[in-house]
């Protein structure tokens, strides 16, 4: 039984330590695995990126790339049933929209997340996901060294 069961929980991923233990607690929330919803969201190629130019790499290349590492890493049993779910764009809007159009119930995100920035008491990505989601949001205090 858990606390306050939720049907769909969205967790930001960026490959943070972080972001992965917010997946940890996410996963306190729902009854199975098949409630948890990752996104990972990648910013928007340059079209001057050399990338590109030279036709070497594109958004279903990377794409792909982002889903193979996130299912190298979720490779437990815990972790069977997730959906993974990679956009590009703005990371907080896109996090947002995924939530809304899944109806998901909550979303649990680090305070800060791979780029850091401790001095700020909450990072701005997990900041505007407050500011544009529909549902709660759950923000984990990240444990500091």
């Amino acid at each position: 039984m858990t606390w306050l069961p939720k049907k769909n929980v969205v967790v930001p991923l960026d490959f943070s330590d972080f972001s992965f233990a917010a997946l940890e607690q996410a996963l306190e929330f729902v009854d199975s695995p098949e409630g948890i919803h990752v996104v990972h969201v990648l910013p928007r190629l340059s079209p001057m990126e050399p990338g590109v130019i030279w036709g070497t790499i594109d958004d279903d290349s990377r794409r792909d790339h982002a889903i193979q590492a996130l299912k190298d890493r979720l490779t437990g049993q815990e972790y069977r049933g997730i959906t993974i779910e990679i956009r590009f764009g703005d990371a907080a809007r896109q996090v947002a929209r995924y939530a809304e159009e899944i109806h998901a119930d909550l979303i649990v995100v680090p305070s800060h997340g791979r780029t850091g920035a401790s001095h700020v008491l909450i990072g701005s990505t997990a900041e505007r996901i407050v500011r544009n989601s529909h549902c709660p949001v759950l923000v984990l205090r990240n444990a500091y060294r």
